[in-house]
């Protein structure tokens, strides 16, 4: 069953083609991918999802009564308003005092709680944005960079993270990245986009994909296929 549904979807800012004829499915309880290079039209594509950009052209049907949360590429605290995890999640979700801390527990963070959002590190904020992004129990997540500014471990656990609240709340996922290694070992489907969708499918197929080489080169190609092989042995080992 879709989610959301878009059918020939394009847009255009000053005669300039942003998006063109992009069509796909956000299935339940699915996690998709969406990669490309920078100025591809990534986060464009997520603003139309959220509704926040009307297509020139095109529809986008949602399913009735879904729930979105959204998770910005980037989140401006101000330095001269310092505010606690309790105090920003309040503000921003209205929850009492125990459904916070389950929201918390939730991202492995209830020891944050009374801790100032400016003194956080990358990762710490991104659990704190996934926590107040659950709050509604959202059918779909819409993750924009969240691995922006990590190093690689903590971008392995945030991918960790993320495939646990997928299995845990049954919601779907779509995150866009530019961490093709350690995404598209825990996506379900891939998109490749460059303003039109170039090729879309599991990750396996994708990076074998004639238009995904030609984009991204074989370099990352070879090193996704060790990273696929090191991952696959490593559940096999489990």
């Amino acid at each position: 069953m879709s989610l959301v549904y878009l059918k020939n979807i394009s847009i255009f800012f000053k005669k300039k083609k942003i998006l063109d004829n992009i069509s796909f499915n956000i299935d339940t309880q699915k996690i998709i991918t969406l990669i490309g290079p920078n100025g591809a039209g990534k986060s464009t594509l997520a603003r139309v999802i959220l509704g926040f950009i009307k297509p020139n052209s095109g529809k986008l049907f949602k399913k009735k009564n879904l729930r979105i949360s959204y998770i910005p590429q980037k989140i401006y605290f101000n330095v001269n308003f310092p505010i606690t995890v309790e105090n920003f999640l309040n503000l921003t979700i209205n929850k009492q005092h125990k459904n916070i801390i389950d929201l918390l527990k939730q991202v492995q963070s209830e020891h944050l709680l009374k801790q100032s959002i400016h003194k956080l590190s990358g990762g710490e904020i991104q659990k704190i944005l996934l926590a107040r992004a659950l709050f509604n129990s959202p059918h779909l997540i819409v993750l924009d960079e969240p691995d922006q500014g990590l190093d690689m471990n903590g971008q392995i656990l945030l991918y960790q993270l993320i495939n646990k609240i997928h299995h845990i709340f049954s919601c779907s996922i779509f995150i866009i990245s530019h961490n093709l290694h350690i995404v598209m070992a825990k996506t379900n489907e891939v998109i490749c986009l460059n303003r039109s969708i170039l090729c879309s499918g599991e990750p396996k197929i994708i990076y074998d994909h004639p238009n995904f080489i030609r984009i991204f080169g074989n370099f990352y190609r070879k090193q996704h296929a060790i990273y696929w092989h090191n991952h696959n042995n490593e559940n096999i080992k489990k």
